[in-house]
């Protein structure tokens, strides 16, 4: 099949790769010519592991290209797939101003029928709204069809999960288009589900707004199991060895960020409001993430009284491990707080110091590793679980920093381990380890 994919984001960039590599012809299209000067070399824009290999490979195969010319990439195109950004407009419904511009690029480049596949997240009823625009402005005796085939990709393991997902959802009104898009993804070999197009959409929706509950319900668990003395992380083993609740997204932490889960569950949560729902449960997630990546500073603060001088060891700044994306990361919530209290902030990441940067240029000082980022520190907030921290001596901590005072809000690290070192540690919802009086280092 021949395939244009608009957009070279994390849906799009890895959509068209994994089309490319099950044999599909594919043409990536994106408006920024730097960029696609760097992808026709094989160079992701994006980090994530394994994706320029494959980039590399089918280039060479003569499978993957890359333009800036819409007419050329839709000439041939069987299928053009919308993978462009939906953002979150400032009262928490999407922005659909891209989907818009492609749809418009579309009715001006294609010449014959053609099948529009949505891989953006869109509010319900966005395809509809596309199939009736696309037909309203292409030329009569031209037919336009649209797809919902919506992605369910981790940042940091999207290579994997195109090739091993757990299904391929299907959302169409024509059984010849969800036909012809069945076509193409069958050779992934992962169960593919048809469905209606609404469902389709409200399948992304639900399935993320779900996870984000799950865990911010783990670590709501995690904050009482702190009071009454039990250990989450016990708990959460033990709720998992129940086929009911399973063990996924049971992982205790300071919340959830990225470019997903926040901006899908206010959307969601908008969608119910237009439609005069009050989705309570889904605000009060929300509402309870927020709070919830606050809790290493506030723990902080509760225990050193004021930060205000304070030299202050930052590890991770991505939303996640495996990714360079800050969007609505933890570390955006908590370092301006850091900062406004007047502590010195030293910051540390492996991938994602550089978006930071266009975020904070001059008020943190950015080292080139973990080690360096805790020298001389009075205490280290640990905000993303990167591997690299994990596998830290904390003899290194005790050694480096001023005072061992660690905060960790990705329990990096077992309480067994951390008790054979002079260390103050604090995680979520387990035990406080308490080496020295915290009460001796309030100003």
């Amino acid at each position: 099949m021949n395939i244009a994919v608009v957009g070279t984001g994390y849906v799009g960039l890895v959509t068209g790769v994994g089309l490319s590599e099950i044999g599909h012809n594919v043409i990536c299209i994106d408006t920024d010519e730097k960029k696609v000067t760097r992808m026709k070399l094989g160079e992701s824009p994006i980090y994530e592991p394994g994706l320029d290999e494959l980039m590399t490979k089918n280039i060479k195969e003569g499978r993957l290209q890359f333009t800036t010319n819409h007419a050329e990439a839709f000439e041939a195109a069987h299928a053009i797939y919308i993978a462009v950004g939906t953002p979150e407009n400032a009262d928490g419904t999407a922005n659909l101003t891209y989907i818009n511009q492609v749809v418009e690029q579309i009715a001006t480049y294609v010449k014959k029928d053609i099948v529009v596949v949505t891989k953006s997240t869109v509010p319900v009823g966005t395809n509809h709204s596309i199939k009736e625009k696309l037909n309203a402005l292409l030329p009569t005796e031209t037919k336009a069809e649209v797809v919902s085939n919506p992605e369910f990709l981790r940042e940091g393991s999207a290579v994997y999960d195109i090739f091993n997902g757990d299904r391929i959802v299907i959302g169409a009104d024509s059984k010849e288009a969800a036909a012809l898009i069945r076509e193409i993804n069958e050779p992934f070999g992962i169960p593919i589900y048809e469905t209606d197009i609404c469902s389709a959409e409200m399948i992304k929706y639900a399935s993320n707004a779900f996870l984000a509950t799950k865990i911010s319900f783990i670590n709501e668990i995690a904050n009482v199991c702190e009071k009454v003395g039990a250990d989450v992380e016990q708990v959460a083993v033990g709720m998992g060895l129940d086929s009911r609740v399973g063990t996924q997204f049971l992982k205790a932490g300071i919340g959830y960020g990225g470019s997903c889960f926040p901006k899908d569950t206010k959307a969601l949560k908008k969608i119910a409001e237009n439609v005069d729902y009050d989705f309570g449960l889904l605000s009060a997630v929300i509402e309870f993430n927020n709070k919830q990546q606050r809790k290493l500073l506030d723990q902080a603060v509760a225990d050193f009284g004021s930060l205000e001088g304070k030299s202050i060891g930052v590890l991770g700044l991505a939303f996640k491990p495996n990714t360079d994306d800050i969007r609505e990361a933890a570390s955006l919530t908590i370092i301006p707080e850091l900062l406004r209290m007047g502590a010195h902030v030293k910051a540390y990441d492996p991938i994602a110091i550089e978006n930071m940067k266009k975020v904070l240029p001059t008020e943190i000082q950015y080292t080139g590793s973990a080690v360096e980022a805790i020298e001389d520190t009075d205490l280290v907030l640990i905000l993303t679980e990167w591997d690299e921290f994990k596998s830290l001596s904390l003899e290194i901590f005790v050694k480096k920093m001023k005072s061992s005072f660690i905060y960790d809000g990705r329990n990096c690290f077992s309480l067994e381990a951390v008790q054979e070192y002079d260390i103050n540690y604090y995680s979520i919802g387990r035990k406080m380890l308490n080496k020295s009086n915290l009460a001796t280092n309030k100003n």
